[in-house]
């Protein structure tokens, strides 16, 4: 038995020209897309500022869910606030009450008036787009409302134990 009888014993051999040639092909075919696939994922690793926005992405969606349902939270408190309140205040006083607040509305439409006749236009004109941003970002506006008020109601309630 020869050198070659030896090591091929249960191994078929590829003839030189056609079978070998054709199974190395598929092979470098198969590393170059597997070397490929690695390359693009080391690039996407060592891609810091695509990992950052992505990042800043996913903060910047929980913080919106959440300022939601802080908003959401506080404007549920306050109804239920103002309920509690009218069922506890008597009739006379609510009268009273509804009637001040038609006089303050009276009061501030003719204030408003008087200040929108006095006001050189190019600053209405610039009120106006302030409001019309404030309206456009009314969660975000809500959202620091509250929190400034949280604040200042906590920072008042431990000035009280001291």
């Amino acid at each position: 038995m020869n050198d070659d009888a030896r090591t091929n014993i249960g191994i078929p051999v590829p003839s030189p020209a056609t079978d070998g040639t054709e199974e190395l092909r598929e092979q470098v075919e198969r590393t170059r897309d597997e070397l490929g696939q690695t390359v693009e994922a080391l690039a996407a690793k060592a891609d810091i500022k695509a990992q950052a926005k992505e990042k800043t992405a996913a903060i910047k969606d929980q913080a919106a869910e959440k300022a939601a349902e802080v908003s959401d939270q506080i404007r549920e408190k306050a109804g239920q606030t103002a309920q509690v309140v009218r069922d506890k205040t008597p009739d006379p006083v609510l009268e009273k009450t509804a009637q001040a607040a038609s006089q303050v509305r009276e009061g501030v439409a003719k204030a408003g008036q008087y200040a929108a006749d006095k006001t050189p236009d190019p600053l209405l004109e610039k009120a106006g787009r302030a409001a019309t941003a404030a309206r456009a970002n009314r969660t975000p506006l809500l959202a620091v409302g509250a929190a400034v008020a949280v604040l200042l109601l906590v920072r008042r309630s431990r000035g009280r134990r001291r």
